[in-house]
């Protein structure tokens, strides 16, 4: 059985409904993985597919979109089904989502930022996540911790630090900065919120229902991590601050923990694409050096 057959047969499964796939359209998508539109005469998915190594990133994103979608305060790319193929000598992971007609409105930007805050509003009593997931092509490393403090100098910036010594970038005494990151966020006690993980424009967009948000690299965390992260990256419309605070208002400390929670993001497209990101990465580490 090919593979588009077999994704064929369970989408049918899901839905209930006879699906055979007449036409694929190869679409853009991720670094990891390829993606494409399906349909038959009356139905179009969104597939992403790559091929089956154990590390399960589709399923990881599939684990975010649902944890997500369960709230009811953002909309995400509803999973259709997702498996792993029987194909032979190796199979495939895929992920079904629905098919999202994205369009510009502007407008919705406000709207988004207010979903984005009541989503910050479902809380949970410790941080991190159940199982390592992936912020784009990097595992990110999770585990269950009561202090904030130590879980994101950890499990953020320790992490990273650690990878990218171990491909030769060592850009501080890790075991000093991660130190002093506890130190500096020791007095800081947020909730535990449900977090994007990745927010920056590019996994953000507008559908004819309103903002839509995809790609997540969901855990547990201080809501205060996908602001700074919506702030990176060229930033997004003033609107969508506007709408966040209309709902659940920022610490009026917040701007001292911006570059510092920036930094993992940094840290990350360092580990990814060298170059001008670890200069960029060193950087920041100094800077935060100098507030320490």
């Amino acid at each position: 059985m090919t593979m588009w057959h077999f994704i064929s047969d369970h989408i049918s499964e899901a839905t209930g409904s006879l699906f055979v796939c007449q036409k694929r359209t190869a679409a853009h998508g991720g670094d990891t993985h390829e993606c494409f539109v399906i349909r038959d005469d009356t139905r179009r998915f969104f597939v992403k597919v790559r091929p089956d190594d154990t590390t399960c990133p589709l399923r990881c994103e599939m684990e975010g979109l649902k944890a997500l979608e369960s709230t009811g305060t953002v909309m995400t790319p509803h999973v259709v089904c997702y498996g792993v193929t029987e194909d032979k000598p190796t199979g495939f992971e895929y992920l079904v989502l629905n098919h999202i007609r994205f369009v510009e409105n502007p407008a919705d930007w406000h709207a988004m930022g207010a979903q984005l805050a009541r989503l910050h509003q479902v809380t949970q009593s410790r941080f991190g996540w159940s199982a390592n997931n992936f912020i784009g092509a990097s595992v990110q490393s999770n585990i269950w911790h009561h202090d904030w403090a130590t879980f994101y100098a950890e499990y953020r910036i320790g992490s990273m630090l650690e990878r990218l010594s171990t491909k030769g970038h060592k850009l501080t005494q890790a075991d000093i900065f991660v130190t002093k990151i506890q130190q500096l966020l020791a007095t800081h006690q947020p909730a535990p919120s449900l977090v994007h993980g990745d927010l920056w424009s590019g996994n953000a967009g507008f559908c004819t229902k309103g903002p839509i948000l995809f790609d997540p690299a969901v855990y547990v965390g201080d809501r205060e991590t996908d602001i700074a992260m919506t702030r990176l990256f060229g930033g997004f419309p003033s609107s969508f601050y506007e709408g966040y605070d209309t709902v659940f208002p920022l610490d009026a400390s917040y701007p001292q923990r911006e570059n510092l929670y920036q930094l993992y993001h940094v840290l990350n497209h360092a580990l990814l694409f060298t170059g001008a990101y670890l200069s960029q990465a060193k950087s920041a580490i100094m800077a935060l050096e100098k507030q320490f």
